[in-house]
């Protein structure tokens, strides 16, 4: 085994692991009661974990308008029909049997800092000690964008469904135009992973039998956010034949009736539009009266709690929160510990700036890429608190040296084992 490879299996086991100090003496009919508003990678990790480093004595209600989480990560698989939706789809029946977490189907309507509390749309207010505040990310879309027709399956479910059955339905003639927004967008491997997805797919339907490159690839950002050297050769090597990447290209307008793209390289058409929009915290992180953000893209957070800058006893966690850390399912479980500590030790009168717990702090963010149909590689990010700058700094970085076989089965079981630590 490789140096970077131990690396990266040491980055695995360390989500589990970290801040696994959380103090534990929560007093038994103490009535604290925290609210988990988002129930994807991030909440439920944060609603599991303050339930067991608090012996059980902290009542956690976890909101989403959903019954189960549909997992973004391995979702370009669905496009490539290397894995049906059912598998992506997780329930949250082991956090309520588990752990005794309360699971409210419902939406939040209104976050209210100063009771804390939220509205519910079809339930009325709840009130909390804390709220944890774990919605993922909001768009931005562009001028003409119809989602039905240009679905960004950026948030996986019935677009990642459709983008399938579209991409399904493309003909040998027909052209495969994908946007990638400005960094910070969730994901950062993401876009370069799916046209390397999208390309194999064709590939294999006999789509580069011309020299008309039938997947275009327009990125706003000046070069490939994420394993740059991976994807370069993927883009030159695997299907320079079919895929044409663009960088640079700022998206302005779309008209998804008649397939066109317009940028500020000019206006290009295709067949189908998978249109990535430019990102920012939810609707609900930006409401008025209660903006989490202070009017910016992301909401403002102290890194070593990731309590809001803005408002006490609000925490934001995940894609919404303005940290310069990657926003990935792996970081939102990391973030949710550090989250999950702090709230314990608040709710049980300790404090969480002593030097051995900033020490301690770190986060990471692991992931698998599939290059094609049956190969993958993997990256990994380490963060730490420098207590200088009062921010999170990369601490390591690590790449796959190539694809291959053995990283593209090692890829499930690594995405196992972050569902059961979120949600089992």
């Amino acid at each position: 085994m490789n140096s970077e490879r131990r690396r990266f299996i040491k980055a695995m086991g360390a989500t589990a692991a970290t801040m696994a100090f959380a103090p534990v003496n929560v007093r038994a009919g103490s009535n604290y009661h925290v609210i988990v508003v988002g129930g994807g990678f991030a909440g439920a990790t944060v609603a599991k974990y303050i339930r067991i480093w608090t012996g059980y004595a902290v009542d956690v209600t976890l909101i989403d308008a959903k019954p189960f989480h549909t997992s973004c990560v391995l979702s370009n698989l669905i496009l490539n029909r290397r894995l049906p939706m059912s598998d992506l789809q997780i329930s949250y029946d082991h956090l309520i049997s588990n752990h005794g977490v309360r699971v409210i189907n419902d939406k939040v309507s209104r976050i209210i800092p100063s009771s804390p509390a939220v509205k519910l749309e079809n339930g009325g207010e709840m009130g909390a000690d804390k709220i944890v505040v774990a919605t993922g990310i909001g768009f931005e879309k562009p001028t003409g964008l119809d989602s039905r027709k240009s679905p960004h399956a950026w948030i996986a479910g019935n677009q990642t469904v459709s983008l399938a059955r579209k991409l399904g339905n493309m003909g040998v003639d027909d052209t495969f135009i994908m946007t990638i927004p400005k960094s910070p967008y969730r994901c950062p491997p993401g876009p370069y992973e799916r046209a390397c997805i999208v390309a194999d797919y064709l590939q294999r339907k006999g789509f580069d039998t011309g020299d008309k490159a039938k997947v275009l690839v327009l990125d706003a950002n000046s070069d490939i956010q994420a394993e740059k050297s991976t994807f370069s050769r993927a883009f030159n090597n695997l299907y320079g034949n079919i895929l044409d990447y663009r960088t640079g290209v700022d998206l302005y307008g779309v008209d998804s009736d008649n397939g066109i793209v317009q940028t500020t390289a000019g206006e290009f058409q295709g067949s189908l539009l998978n249109i990535i929009p430019q990102q920012r915290a939810t609707a609900l992180v930006r409401k008025p009266n209660a903006d989490l953000t202070g009017g910016g893209r992301w909401a403002p957070v102290d890194p070593t709690t990731y309590q809001s800058t803005l408002f006490d006893d609000i925490y934001i966690i995940g894609d919404s929160q303005g940290t310069n850390q990657p926003k990935s399912a792996h970081m939102a479980n990391s973030q949710a510990k550090v989250c999950a500590d702090a709230i314990v030790r608040s709710l049980s009168n300790q404090p969480t700036d002593t030097s051995e717990r900033l020490e301690n702090i770190t986060t990471n963010s692991a992931c698998y890429s599939p290059i094609n149909s049956r190969e993958a590689s993997w990256l990994t990010a380490n963060f730490a608190y420098n207590q200088g700058t009062g921010q999170m700094q990369l601490a390591h970085i690590g790449e796959a040296h190539k694809w291959n076989s053995e990283n593209y089965q090692e890829m499930f079981t690594w995405a196992q084992n972050l569902f059961t630590d979120c949600f089992i």
